[in-house]
C-alpha cells in the first residue's frame, strides 16, 4: 500500500512538472511524448479520467483529495490548480479557469510558500473571470 502511495505522488509530481513546462512555454518533446498521457495519467492517480474529473464540483474534488493524507494535499492542489490552467489555456472554458483558481490558491495556503508564479497565474484567472 506505501508504495502504491508513493508511486500515485511520483505521477503527481511528473504531471506537475510537465505541466509546469508547458505552462512557462518551455515544453521537451521527449517528456511530452512519453509522460504526458492525461488520461493515463488521470486514471493512474484518481482511477477515473479528466473528462469524468472536469465535471465534478470544486468541493467534490476537494472531498476527495482530502481522502488522501494530509502531508499529500500540496501535491495534489498543486497538480490540479496546473492541470485545469493548462485545460482552460486549451478550451477557454470559465469552469476550468475558476478550479485551477481555487486549487492554486488552496496550494498556496496548504504549502505555505511564496510562489510568484502561481500568484500571477492566480492574477491572470481572476481577470479572465471577471470578464
Amino acid at each position: 500500500m506505501i508504495q502504491d502511495k508513493d508511486f500515485t505522488l511520483r505521477l503527481i509530481r511528473q504531471l506537475t512538472q510537465a505541466l509546469e513546462k508547458i505552462l512557462l512555454g518551455k515544453p521537451d518533446e521527449s517528456l511530452m511524448q512519453k509522460d504526458l498521457d492525461f488520461d493515463s495519467l488521470m486514471k493512474d492517480i484518481f482511477k477515473f479520467d479528466f473528462k469524468t474529473l472536469s465535471v465534478m464540483s470544486t468541493s467534490e474534488i476537494i472531498d476527495l483529495v482530502n481522502e488522501r493524507q494530509d502531508r499529500d494535499h500540496v501535491d495534489y492542489y498543486e497538480m490540479l490548480g496546473n492541470v485545469f490552467q493548462f485545460h482552460f489555456n486549451q478550451t477557454e472554458k470559465l469552469d476550468f479557469a475558476e478550479k485551477a483558481k481555487t486549487f492554486y490558491e488552496l496550494y498556496l495556503q496548504k504549502s505555505g510558500i511564496f510562489a510568484l508564479p502561481i500568484i500571477n497565474r492566480i492574477s491572470v484567472l481572476k481577470s479572465k473571470i471577471e470578464n
